[in-house]
């Protein structure tokens, strides 16, 4: 809940901020336009459509994916899609990982002692998360002796970051996949344009700047989806690690735990 709020402050924020920048602007334009108006004949292009009237972002976005070549961005956006699923996947896996410990380790010592093991058996394995699997097996050998349970509750805790972290080493080769592909969709853009230019047997600007620009969009496109999925794979190694702690603490409070009910 609170994280929900810092993110209805911080939109709160942007947007204030957005309508001064705005009202700043309004107030500023009419200077700007009598300083500028001889100049004012020459009709103003658009960056993406090339005329002066707006064009919508996502069909500006449709006309550069074009100009780009539909071979190398389809590969790019499948890089896209892929990696954002299995970023997804992974952040919901991981949130429905998070358990609270302390209430899980309070429940399991009241178990131990009303019920014994098998009651604490129950508890951990009405609880989900990685944390109630490890009690659980640490539970299953507890007639073995406590290092008996220390190492199964080791073991089984790498077992665990093992099933956190699948999936990770898929989107890393997406992140390095991305631009790569966008590299070589340059490259060949590039052997085009020349292609282009021994053709016409002459160093035409238009047929040199068209090469260039469909050659360079595959790299930014590229680029682009490497950023997006490395945001996602370094908030997913966060709250891998946050998890890890959890596990690590509340693994040393269980082992003190069986030996006082051992004692």
């Amino acid at each position: 809940m609170k994280k929900f709020f810092m993110f209805l402050a911080v939109a709160g924020l942007m947007t204030f901020t957005a309508n001064i920048a705005s009202a700043q602007d309004d107030q500023a334009a009419p200077a700007a336009t009598e300083e500028v108006a001889p100049a004012a004949e020459e009709p103003v292009t658009d960056l993406f459509a090339g005329s002066g009237e707006e064009v919508p972002l996502h069909q500006a976005l449709k006309t550069k994916f074009i100009e780009g070549g539909a071979g190398f961005m389809s590969l790019v956006l499948i890089c896209l899609i892929l990696g954002l699923a299995l970023a997804i996947e992974r952040i919901l896996y991981l949130s429905f990982s998070k358990t609270n410990t302390t209430k899980l380790l309070d429940k399991v010592e009241e178990a131990l002692k009303n019920g014994g093991i098998e009651k604490a058996k129950e508890v951990c394995r009405n609880t989900r998360g990685p944390v109630a699997s490890i009690f659980y097996q640490g539970l299953l050998r507890a007639d073995q002796g406590v290092d008996v349970v220390e190492k199964t509750i080791v073991s089984y805790g790498s077992v665990q970051m093992s099933l956190m972290e699948k999936g990770l080493g898929w989107i890393s080769l997406f992140i390095a996949i991305a631009p790569s592909l966008g590299f070589l969709g340059t490259v060949i853009g590039m052997i085009q344009a020349f292609d282009a230019i021994q053709a016409a047997g002459d160093i035409s600007p238009n047929v040199v700047a068209g090469g260039m620009k469909v050659a360079l969009i595959t790299t930014v496109g590229g680029l682009i989806v490497a950023v997006i999925l490395q945001l996602f794979y370094n908030y997913i190694l966060s709250k891998i690690d946050t998890l890890t702690i959890d596990m690590e603490d509340a693994s040393i409070r269980f082992v003190d735990t069986m030996v006082k009910y051992n004692k």
